[in-house]
């Protein structure tokens, strides 16, 4: 019987071939669509799960009230993990983790790379293998460095790299004691090497007992049987019982949220990346549904041309059990054929989905629990796709059939028309969320920066930079490479320090308000292209005294209640005394979505890792960056000439942005496109089943438009309804998604009239070929039998 069900169903296949290859190519694009967007989804989920204590893992967070809200942050005092460790009895294990730049020298190989300081305690709680070494000792000495295995291969080539010494900014030699096997795609880490935490304190004279600074992670393992909410209990008040913080709490966020719960709103966990997890994964969904709905239109559409074999085979016994399955087992040999399609369009376009969300993903081939995965997947897609179809043809009475007063196009109208609007309401309401996230990013790329970014170019100060600064800074000015330069704490997109510690005449001892702290040593306005709105910009050489000189941005002005703040004293945690000289207007340096926060600007009485230089605009910037080099290279020869421009740094701030809205639109025009093609053949049978009625008109003077108008307007007004329902629905999830930031757009009409006009015409443009081509058939060839 088996048999007979497959041969029926490959003759049914070749007989129709064009509906079959409608209906092979809209499932296969269904489902390779569906398996790209799970294949990102089972990544984002699987993110640092493969933890064998991921169960016992977590990060220290602190929390604290400012300006009346409930602040959580990631960083922590650097004494916070040994203390964890020595004190609290649900502790097993703490690490603590900072990021490193070295120049490594072997032989004649010089290499910048980032790493990670971390405690020796790292290797044990996180499972990331080593190929070589042992993950208990691996980190136990000061000079002992653990690299991956792409760093020992750009280092030592194909050698083996166990015992071997590399040079640290021509200073220390280090012995590689464990080589790393690659780090997996699906981890928040992005370390080359590990470098013992005991150097750090050895280099940088790193306070170890102090509460006041958070600037480092701690990573905790908590003991077995230790619970989430007892740890956090145990751990609640450290810091107010070891410091003077005394509003401060900390409490730890497990590995299992992460990647996907990150975001804090007044304390507690509002989401993050599992929203837009979520999201991609209802529309993986609907993706496939439209796919199986095209499947289901075009099967009931034909159930005229079966109706006769469905009369036929009842009459000489056969059961409807025997015919549902007949029928499902067509739509799975289906299923079948698109899923191996499929399965090639995937691993065809994998390489550019991987460019396009900026992951490492691929097919596993060898797993059998993919095979299986895939299997269960076809089977599903086919048994959804041939339910409706099934049963329904099932369902045919063998008596109404045989005398030919069987009329399926009646009784298919408010089922087929009900399919058609789900597929064209999901259609548009992709549609409609795609141009708003667009609007929305282009809001934020639009917004006044408060600075001129271009020619903007920075490089961290590494090796002899800072001692040779002035005679840098002089030279690149007086190559014409430059026309300023400042050196500064951080880039001027990122912030690396923030602070609460500071006091002035007149401020509200119960309130506690951070500040982002920046720190310059001159021509800082002139270089970054800040705007002054009161007093004057830092400038040590002709004014000693601002060594201790502050600027305030307008935010920091207006939190501190200064309407002149120009010779204001403000008082720093360690008790030093600051004077505003300077008024500058905001800009932004963190989130182009977000209100630009207080900042102060210091003056060269602190700590410095970036200098700044503006590109002269009247050379080329070739020949800017080319001089810059020589420059450099004089002062600093062993380290590679790197640089960044500040315009390219912040476009990276809207990638995330970027990403989706782009993955958005593409997903759009697939559901679009799978929706047309369902569209275009059942278009194509309606015409055909309709051809004797057109050809009738046609000779009593029908005109060609009039029976195009005729064909596509029942259409037509399935995609108006299908628009009036995707309206609401993608202003309301849209109007939800855009309260995640404060600097927003307003939805406007003109989106919903944009999505819904160019829906209209895609569908007239797909139900008018074939109604044209029905209109336009010479009339005879339909009624000569008649």
């Amino acid at each position: 019987m088996i048999k007979n069900f497959i041969k029926i169903a490959w003759r049914n296949l070749l007989r129709h071939k064009s509906f079959s290859l409608i209906n092979i190519a809209g499932l296969a694009i269904g489902m390779a669509s569906a398996a790209l967007i799970l294949f990102w989804i089972q990544n984002e989920v699987s993110y640092d799960q493969f933890h064998s204590n991921k169960s016992r893992l977590y990060l220290a967070y602190n929390r604290a009230v400012f300006d009346g809200k409930l602040w959580c942050w990631p960083t922590t005092p650097k004494v916070m993990a040994k203390t964890l460790k020595q004190e609290y009895p649900g502790v097993e294990e703490t690490a603590r983790t900072t990021s490193a730049n070295f120049l490594f020298t072997v032989g004649e190989k010089h290499l910048n790379i980032p790493g990670n300081f971390t405690d020796p305690g790292f290797l044990t709680m996180f499972s990331f293998p080593l190929i070589k070494g042992n993950s208990k000792t691996a980190l136990n000495t000061i000079s002992s460095i653990v690299i991956t295995e792409q760093l020992s291969k750009k280092l030592f080539g194909n050698d083996d790299a166990m015992g071997k010494v590399i040079r640290i900014d021509s200073v220390d030699n280090f012995t590689v004691t464990g080589v790393l096997k690659a780090l997996p795609n699906n981890t928040r880490f992005d370390f080359e090497y590990l470098v013992p935490w005991s150097y750090l304190i050895k280099t940088e004279k790193v306070d170890e007992k102090y509460w006041g600074n958070n600037s480092v992670q701690t990573w905790v393992l908590a003991k077995p049987n230790v619970s989430e909410a007892t740890l956090n209990k145990q751990v609640l008040n450290i810091t107010k019982s070891h410091s003077d913080q005394k509003d401060e709490e900390v409490f730890m966020h497990p590995a299992s949220k992460w990647r996907l719960y990150s975001n804090f709103e007044n304390g507690k966990i509002m989401g993050g990346r599992i929203n837009t997890v979520k999201l991609f994964g209802i529309i993986a969904m609907f993706i496939l549904l439209i796919a199986c709905i095209n499947f289901m239109n075009l099967s009931t559409a034909r159930s005229e041309r079966r109706a006769r074999e469905v009369g036929i085979r009842k009459v000489v016994g056969a059961q409807r059990g025997s015919l549902i399955s007949q029928f499902l087992g067509e739509s799975i040999l289906l299923a079948l054929i698109a899923g191996i399609l499929a399965l090639v369009i995937v691993q065809i376009s994998l390489s550019g989905f991987n460019q396009l969300t900026d992951k490492q993903l691929f097919i596993p081939f060898g797993s059998v629990v993919f095979w299986f995965v895939c299997l269960l997947f076809v089977l599903l897609t086919g048994a959804i796709a041939g339910s409706y179809p099934a049963f329904y043809l099932s369902s045919f009475k063998p008596v109404s059939v045989l005398k030919g007063t069987f009329k399926a196009a009646n009784a298919l109208v408010t089922p087929r028309k009900l399919l058609v609007v789900i597929q064209f309401t999901f259609a548009i309401v992709l549609i409609i969320c795609t141009i708003i996230v667009r609007n929305q990013m282009q809001y934020a790329q639009d917004r006044e920066l408060g600075y001129k970014k271009d020619n903007l170019v920075y490089t961290m100060m590494m090796g002899n930079i800072e001692k040779n600064y002035k005679m840098i800074r002089s030279e690149l000015i007086s190559s014409g490479a430059a026309t300023s330069v400042t050196k500064t704490s951080s880039p001027i997109t990122q912030r690396w320090s923030d602070s609460w510690g500071f006091d002035w005449k007149g401020k509200d001892q119960s309130q506690k308000i951070d500040f982002i702290v920046y720190n310059t040593d001159g021509d800082f306005v002139r270089t970054i292209g800040l705007k002054v709105l009161a007093g004057r910009d830092i400038d040590v050489a002709t004014y000693p005294t601002d060594s201790t000189a502050m600027l305030l941005n307008e935010a920091a002005a207006k939190v501190m209640g200064f309407k002149n703040p120009i010779g204001q004293i403000v008082k720093t945690g360690d008790n030093h005394d600051w004077h505003i000289i300077g008024l500058i207007k905001d800009f932004i340096i963190e989130s182009p979505y977000e209100p630009v926060r207080p900042m102060i600007v210091q003056g060269p009485k602190s700590w410095f890792s970036v200098i700044h230089y503006k590109l002269n605009p009247a050379n080329s910037t070739t020949e800017n960056l080319k001089r810059a080099e020589d420059v450099f290279k004089k002062y600093n020869q062993e380290y590679p000439f790197e640089y960044h421009f500040a315009d390219e740094e912040y476009a990276r701030k809207f990638n995330d942005e970027k990403r989706t809205g782009t993955l958005a639109s593409l997903f759009a025009g697939l559901t679009i496109f799978i929706s047309c093609l369902g569209l275009f053949g059942l278009a194509a049978y309606m015409a055909q089943n309709r051809q004797k009625e057109i050809s009738v008109r046609k000779v009593l003077g029908a005109s060609v438009s009039h029976l195009t108008t005729l064909l596509s307007k029942d259409f037509l007004m399935l995609v108006l309804i299908s628009f009036l329902i995707a309206s609401p629905i993608a202003w309301y999830g849209m109007h939800v998604w855009l309260q995640n930031y404060t600097y927003r757009i307003n939805i406007q009409v003109w989106v919903f009239i944009a999505a819904g006009l160019l829906t209209i015409i895609i569908a007239l443009a797909t139900v008018s070929f074939q109604s044209i081509k029905a209109a336009l058939t010479n009339p005879i060839k339909s009624l000569k039998n008649e």
